[in-house]
C-alpha cells in the first residue's frame, strides 16, 4: 500500500511510502478489536482492596468487662464492630480485574487497529523536527492540516522540542513506537506516524 507523506500542516511533502500490507491492509473485526479494548482496560483498574473484618483486626478477644453488674451491654471482644477500632461487618472483598489475552490475538488487534486507520485517518509524515518548541506554532499547523484529535507516534523516542510544543495542546498525544496501543489508536480522529514510526511498528511484526 502507498501512501503519500505529508508536512505537519498537512501539506504534500516530496515522495512515497510503502506500507506493508501484512500490518496495514488488513480487514478490522470489531470482535479482535473489542477483546483487545477490554483486556487493556481492564488491566488499567487498581485492585479492589478489601476491608477489615473481626477476624482480622489485631486486638484483644479478653471478655473487657463484668457479665453483670456493669451497667451495659455483655461483651466479649474488643474487635466487634460496634467498637471503633473493631472490625467491618459485612466487608468488601478483595477484587483484581487483570485479565490475560493471548499475544497473537493482542499482535492482531494492533495490526488490525492500524489497518482500521489506513482506511481513514492515518497520516505519514517524514520527521517531527520543528523550528522551536512553540505550542502556538504547533497548534497553527494542525489547525491548518484540519487536525483535531490526534496521536502522533515516532520511532525509537518522541522528538523532545516536538513533545514539549505539544505537551499543552488539548487532544493532541505522542507516544514512542514501543507504546503504540489498540485503544489510543482507535480513541483519536487522526494518527499520525513518522517514518521511523512505520519501520519500527513494521519490525516489531516481522522480527
Amino acid at each position: 500500500m502507498k501512501v503519500k507523506v505529508l508536512n505537519l500542516d498537512g501539506s504534500a511533502a516530496k515522495g512515497d511510502i510503502e506500507l506493508s500490507d501484512d500490518v496495514f491492509g488488513l480487514e478490522p473485526r470489531a470482535d479482535i478489536l473489542h477483546r483487545v479494548v477490554t483486556w487493556q482496560l481492564e488491566n488499567r483498574r487498581g485492585i479492589a482492596r478489601a476491608t477489615r473484618e473481626r477476624s482480622d483486626v489485631a486486638r484483644t478477644g479478653k471478655k473487657w468487662g463484668r457479665q453483670k453488674g456493669g451497667g451495659t451491654a455483655r461483651h466479649g471482644d474488643r474487635a466487634a464492630p460496634v467498637f471503633i477500632g473493631g472490625g467491618k461487618a459485612h466487608g468488601a472483598r478483595r477484587r483484581e480485574f487483570e485479565q490475560s489475552l493471548n499475544k497473537k490475538v493482542r499482535a492482531l488487534g494492533l495490526k488490525m487497529a492500524l489497518s482500521a486507520k489506513a482506511k481513514d485517518g492515518l497520516v505519514v509524515i517524514d520527521s517531527l523536527d520543528v523550528a522551536d518548541a512553540k505550542t502556538k506554532a504547533l497548534a497553527g499547523e494542525f489547525a491548518k492540516a484540519g487536525w483535531n484529535k490526534v496521536l502522533v507516534i515516532d520511532g525509537e523516542a518522541v522528538n523532545e522540542t516536538f513533545a514539549r510544543a505539544a505537551g499543552n495542546l488539548v487532544g493532541v498525544n505522542v507516544l514512542p513506537a514501543v507504546g503504540a496501543n489498540v485503544y489510543d489508536i482507535l480513541k483519536h480522529d487522526t494518527l499520525v506516524l513518522t517514518r521511523a514510526a512505520v519501520e519500527k511498528l513494521e519490525a516489531r511484526f516481522n522480527g
